[in-house]
């Protein structure tokens, strides 16, 4: 790692950081008569090694007549309390630029909120932050509403998503795309299929328009609940949208086939993604080769690994990964059946000069 991309990746706080890592000295600094900057008061805080100090330091910094609150300021000490999960002390900073009347911007709100969710795993008390923005006279991005909704989802509580998504216009937030995924990827979760797909029709009259990554949900949860032809209909639907299938489409759909055992389906699916401009990746042949390697179809297997060698990434790794797995089966299982289709798989691999 080159120096430059070191120094990127470091806390803000870090790069403020002085040789000097007394305590005292630093806290002592507020004391003095001298005028102190914004900046100066940054590297004060900076500097204060031990995070129970920072929020009585703080009181002290607020009795000065040279303080300003600043938003730089607040993040620093909230960030550094949050790293160390002293959210007590957080709620009491927040306490004071209430106090203050201070106006955070959308982003500051964003990293508390993410915090609140990530570091705290409080999604109750990042739900209240996203609500109580306008109270400061910031209204939520829709960047900032829609990671609220993916945490719930991420969290599976599916219910709370709901509310949260009808508070929507009470917020000020103009619905996008990726918000309306975010739905569809929770219902589809929560098994709700039909509320899911009603979505499609909701979604233009609040100005959005589906994309790939919204009817490829769709299709993974028709495919994973035994419907792959209404999984192919949904495709069909999407391409007469002008929706172009990705890798992640014909992945879902090839995945999907051979979990019904049509194998011959999937190769065939699988060899008309190139004509239609779509390339498979890592993934497709993972699916693929697990599909030919379970129905017995060796020779097809064969030939998915001569094309997988032609493949610009590393397909080692792959191919190990499924013969070990085969191989540890067998080991466990001792079954005769598959130690001869153990033995095909190593002899494929022999026969490319892979082994």
């Amino acid at each position: 790692m080159s120096r430059a991309v070191a120094r990127r990746s470091l806390p803000p706080f870090l790069r403020l950081r002085s040789a000097v890592c007394d305590d005292g000295y630093w806290i002592g600094r507020l004391d003095h008569k001298d005028w102190l900057s914004p900046n100066e008061l940054l590297k004060i805080f900076a500097n204060i090694r031990d995070p129970s100090l920072i929020t009585g330091s703080f009181k002290r910094a607020c009795d000065r007549r040279d303080y300003k609150p600043n938003e730089a300021l607040y993040s620093m000490m909230i960030d550094r309390l949050a790293s160390c999960r002293r959210f007590s002390d957080v709620e009491e900073v927040l306490a004071r630029a209430r106090a203050e009347r201070f106006r955070f911007s959308d982003e500051f709100f964003y990293r508390l909120i993410k915090m609140y969710g990530n570091v705290a795993n409080h999604p109750e008390k990042a739900i209240e932050t996203l609500f109580a923005m306008p109270r400061y006279n910031c209204w939520p991005s829709t960047k900032t509403f829609n990671y609220v909704l993916h945490m719930l989802v991420c969290k599976r509580q599916y219910e709370v998503v709901h509310e949260v998504y009808l508070s929507a216009s009470r917020l000020g937030v103009a619905l996008d795309t990726c918000c309306f995924n975010i739905l569809v990827k929770g219902l589809c979760q929560f098994s709700k299929f039909d509320d899911a797909i009603s979505l499609l029709y909701e979604m233009p009259k609040q100005g959005c328009v589906p994309n790939v990554t919204t009817y490829s949900t769709l299709m993974n949860f028709l495919c994973q609940h035994g419907q792959v032809d209404k999984a192919f209909e949904l495709c069909e639907r999407m391409q007469k949208e002008d929706i172009a299938a990705d890798a992640v489409v014909y992945n879902i759909l090839i995945s999907g086939l051979c979990r019904e055992q049509r194998v011959t389906e999937a190769f065939n699916l699988f060899k008309s993604m190139v004509p239609k401009g779509c390339y498979p990746n890592s993934g497709t042949y993972q699916v693929l080769l697990d599909g030919l390697l379970s129905s017995g179809k060796f020779v097809e297997a064969k030939g998915l690994v001569s094309m997988m060698r032609a493949e610009p990434w590393d397909y080692w790794d792959l191919i190990m990964a499924k013969t070990f797995s085969l191989g540890l089966y067998v080991i466990r299982a001792n079954i005769d059946r598959d130690c001869v289709k153990l033995g095909k798989v190593l002899f494929i691999l022999f026969s490319e000069g892979v082994l």
